[in-house]
């Protein structure tokens, strides 16, 4: 009799329902190995494997990237800091408070009277401090390009969240696939785990096949504990990112899927450099500190105090009357000591725009280098699961249907059995995890070149 592949045998005879409902093991592999004809299946099974509960309902990832950008605490106060920073630039401009000043002048202590002394008057001044030109103009640059650096800020905290979401999301979506993974392979070994109880009951199989099982029966079951454990941790975070409320339920992820893009090096780096809101904030913080070292060399040049009074003056005993007086002066700071206070800030903001074109420079290299290994990761992962999805799983698959048909006439020994489908079971997971990383590495790609997630 020639070996059918499973999945053909099971499409052949109106059981691919159970395969998907996660019966195999139940349905197919004691038929293979004991073998009973698979018509002796009941009928009922795939009917019970239609009346179970509907799966849980997927929520997309963009969705909950959008959810996120109106409820992340982060971004909200990110949010706030920019229009706060916006709201800085007007005042840096604006000029002094006006100083009005008011009182008496050159009154006569002896007698405290106004018509006694020709001097004698009523006063009341305003005065108006004015900065060297070309102060206001480079304070309310600076204020612009402190809110524009903000700004970037803003938009790569976005980025961040965006980033840290899909990574959890993935990360999530990992550990449901391989928890039915677990689950599915779990049930083969609990049917191979009866079949050899059964042929060593009846003298055909030994007791190193039972223990062989239920050592592997009872590594899934710690594996399946340890993805219960990370599962609420990953859960907890992605809840905190999209601002829900911990006691709500998470999302659950849709299936693994390959997201493909076509990518070139030097393309995303070119995209990184006129795009990456980080990058962008530290062009901003460069131009701001060769405005202060513009301004600190300003402090070089005197500001301007212009002060306007008006004096009135009482006529005199004899009736005789006094004109009142108007007094008009300017006045101007000395910069004299330029050695111990214009000088270091001078020196301070140059040393502060030298640290910011050099830490502009850093970032620079580091993107370049973080896209270089993501740029790698992601082809290398894409090959992977190709491979796996192409060649290895399915030639994996075929060699457990030839072992199951050879066990069952004792032409294989059981651990060449249970080696095979463990071996299927290790790279149903490289696959899951190659696909998972392959998206992560899309993930942080997006943000070093500042792609928008909205």
């Amino acid at each position: 009799m020639s070996l059918v592949p499973v999945e053909l045998f099971l499409k052949l005879n109106g059981l691919s329902k159970v395969c998907a409902a996660g019966r195999c093991a139940r349905a197919v592999l004691w038929c293979i190995v004991a073998g009973v004809p698979l018509s002796a299946l009941p009928a009922a099974t795939s009917a019970s494997a239609e009346s179970r509960s509907a799966p849980p309902i997927t929520t997309p990832l963009k969705a909950l990237v959008s959810e996120a950008l109106q409820n992340n605490p982060d971004i909200q106060a990110a949010r706030k800091e920019r229009e706060a920073a916006q709201h800085r630039i007007a005042p840096a401009g604006a000029l002094d408070d006006p100083m009005l000043e008011a009182g008496f002048i050159n009154v006569p202590a002896n007698s405290l009277r106004f018509d006694r002394e020709d001097m004698t008057m009523k006063m009341i001044g305003l005065s108006q401090r004015l900065p060297y030109p070309g102060k206001r103009g480079l304070r309310q640059d600076i204020a612009t390009l402190d809110a524009q650096t903000v700004g970037y800020g803003y938009q790569e905290t976005i980025s961040r969240v965006a980033r840290d979401i899909k990574v959890a999301y993935f990360d999530l979506g990992l550990t449901v696939e391989m928890t039915r993974l677990v689950e599915k392979n779990k049930l083969i070994v609990e049917q191979f785990l009866r079949i050899t109880e059964s042929r060593y009951g009846v003298g055909q199989g030994s007791q190193a096949d039972v223990l062989k099982a239920q050592t592997q029966l009872s590594k899934m079951v710690d594996e399946l504990l340890k993805l219960a454990r990370e599962r609420p941790m990953i859960e907890a975070e992605l809840n905190r990112m999209l601002g829900r409320s911990a006691n709500l339920a998470a999302p659950v992820p849709e299936p693994p899927q390959l997201r493909e893009e076509t990518l070139s090096l030097e393309s995303l780096r070119e995209t990184a450099l006129t795009q990456r809101p980080q990058l962008l904030a530290l062009q901003s913080i460069v131009s701001r500190n060769e405005k202060a070292l513009d301004l600190a060399r300003k402090d070089y040049y005197p500001d301007f105090d212009v002060r306007m009074s008006y004096g009135q003056r009482d006529n005199m005993l004899d009736g005789t009357r006094r004109p009142d007086m108007v007094s008009l002066t300017v006045a101007i700071n000395l910069p004299v000591w330029r050695e111990t206070k214009i000088e270091p800030r001078v020196a301070e903001s140059l040393a502060m725009r030298d640290q910011a074109m050099n830490m502009y420079q850093a970032q620079r290299n580091e993107v370049a280098a973080k896209l270089r290994q993501q740029v790698a990761t992601v082809e290398q992962n894409l090959k992977s699961a190709r491979l796996y999805q192409t060649a290895i799983l399915p030639q994996a698959r075929l060699t457990v249907e030839s072992a199951l048909a050879a066990y069952r006439v004792n032409r294989v020994d059981f651990l060449m059995l249970l080696d095979s489908q463990m071996t299927v079971f290790n790279y149903e997971i490289s696959l899951v995890a190659a696909m998972a990383n392959h998206n992560k590495a899309l993930a942080e790609i997006d943000l070093l070149t500042g792609k928008s997630p909205q």
